[in-house]
């Protein structure tokens, strides 16, 4: 199933990252592991943050999708379950009526 992640980083943590020089190497690494369909950043309320659009083959995967935005940064994450809209006329069809 496809999910949209919202992440808000935490800004002390982000700056540490920056600041360490290792930002690219860990958004890259985590970047690789997820193989995101979309990525997009933004700021958010004085905040960095970022949209990324994954697979979640399975509940237990979360774990895994999150975990290193966790770790690494801090973030705040929420996930939200998504459709395409022709999974959106395959759950329409579902439908009783």
């Amino acid at each position: 199933m496809r999910a949209l992640l919202e992440i808000e980083l935490d800004t002390q943590t982000a700056n540490r990252v920056i600041a360490d020089g290792a930002v690219a190497t860990t958004f890259n690494r985590i970047m690789a592991d997820l193989k995101p369909e979309a990525v997009y950043a933004f700021p958010r309320h004085g905040r960095r943050c970022q949209i990324v659009v994954v697979d979640v083959p399975d509940e237990a995967a979360i774990v895994k999708i999150c975990e290193p935005f966790w770790l690494e940064f801090n973030a705040h994450i929420d996930m939200h379950i998504c459709m395409t809209p022709d999974d959106l006329q395959e759950g329409l069809s579902r439908l009783d009526r």
